[in-house]
């Protein structure tokens, strides 16, 4: 099971004074500086307006030197994760892109965020967070949108429930997909190149994966997601290192792996429609039989600039429209749009408005 404590609200006094500062004055989007007409990317029914810096963060806060995390609540609300910045680690946009607050401060270390992958998920009409940091010190935890912990799992745990894991073993949680009976998934990527599984009470059930490069190991799961679009429900796991997606039944056993990647970081299914964040500068569409839809910012040549020593992330005057950097994760707003959110200094979220065929 996993830690339980006594539900509390956390950074209640920090974001009360952040939500002074940051409201009293308007958000400007950085769109508004932006080109008339901003990059279109992608091909045939998939084409998108690129507007990249949708949003920055208020004067009073930071997104550090990376944005992580993206997810999208059924109301509309985007929350974003950042890394070594402030305050807390989560910060909260509406559908326009305007500052609602910020939250999240039991994944900070002196007063720097560690924030990392951030789903959210509907619960008997109420929706909770789940969030991951990156730091291996810092707990994988459940909280509800007023940002009142439920429970968190670390390290402690993991000796204790899995087998797999002794005090010196390698951990730090990258991100979280969820089961269709309630059940959750907890991804080691940093760590040890474990998937845990979870039941709906929080209970251990089994790890799945483990180092190596055969199907059903791992280099870096980083990411995953729950795969029903063919009817039965799997795990698909971006096996980041391995340049690969693999699919899992619900009991842990492997079904299929597909290769053809870069360096897949994350993953988000709408309908028929997967979508795949490459780190490597580009984002992949995939059609209902995993087939390529198209490779939004693919260029070769950009790509080879980019990943020179990752210098590129940190050099914000050569960056070019319409062209990505490093996609860290990405999300499906709720009319099909795509918010993308990028491991570059600074952080750098980008909007992907849907172009009518």
């Amino acid at each position: 099971m996993p830690t339980q404590t006594t539900r509390r609200t956390f950074l209640r006094s920090t974001v009360a004074a952040s939500a002074v500062s940051t409201m009293a004055a308007p958000l400007i989007l950085a769109d508004d500086k932006a080109p008339k007409k901003n990059a279109i990317v992608g091909d045939g029914e998939y084409k998108y307006e690129c507007i990249h810096d949708w949003v920055k963060a208020p004067e009073s806060a930071s997104f550090g030197n990376a944005s992580h995390g993206v997810a999208v609540g059924k109301d509309g609300l985007i929350y974003i994760t950042h890394n070594r910045g402030k305050p807390g680690s989560v910060f909260v946009f509406d559908e326009k892109g305007k500052f609602v607050r910020a939250m999240g401060n039991f994944h900070a270390i002196k007063g720097q965020s560690r924030g990392h992958g951030v789903d959210i998920r509907d619960e008997g009409g109420e929706e909770f967070l789940y969030l991951t940091a990156s730091d291996s010190t810092l707990d994988f935890v459940k909280c509800d949108l007023k940002g009142e912990i439920v429970w968190r799992i670390g390290k402690k745990d993991l000796i204790r429930d899995t087998g797999k894991y002794k005090a010196n073993s390698r951990y730090r949680p990258t991100n979280i997909s969820f089961s269709p009976d309630g059940g959750f998934f907890l991804g080691d990527g940093y760590g040890s190149n474990y998937v845990m599984q979870y039941d709906k009470d929080g209970k251990f059930l089994r790890t799945i994966g483990g180092s190596g490069k055969g199907d059903g190991q791992f280099a870096t799961p980083h990411g995953q997601w729950l795969d029903e679009r063919d009817g039965t429900p799997k795990l698909v796991v971006a096996d980041r290192a391995n340049k690969r997606l693999q699919w899992f039944d619900m009991n842990g056993k492997h079904v299929k792996t597909l290769g053809g990647f870069l360096f897949p970081a994350d993953i988000d299914i709408q309908g028929d429609v997967m979508l795949v964040p490459d780190l490597h500068c580009r984002i992949t569409l995939l059609d209902k039989n995993n087939k390529v839809l198209t490779h939004l910012g693919e260029d070769p040549e950009w790509r080879k600039a980019a990943l020179a020593g990752f210098k590129m992330r940190g050099q914000r005057p050569n960056w070019k429209p319409g062209k990505f950097i490093h996609p860290h994760d990405a999300a499906f707003t709720k009319n099909g749009d795509i918010i993308c959110a990028e491991w570059v200094s600074t952080g750098r979220v980008t909007y992907l408005r849907k172009v009518d065929a």
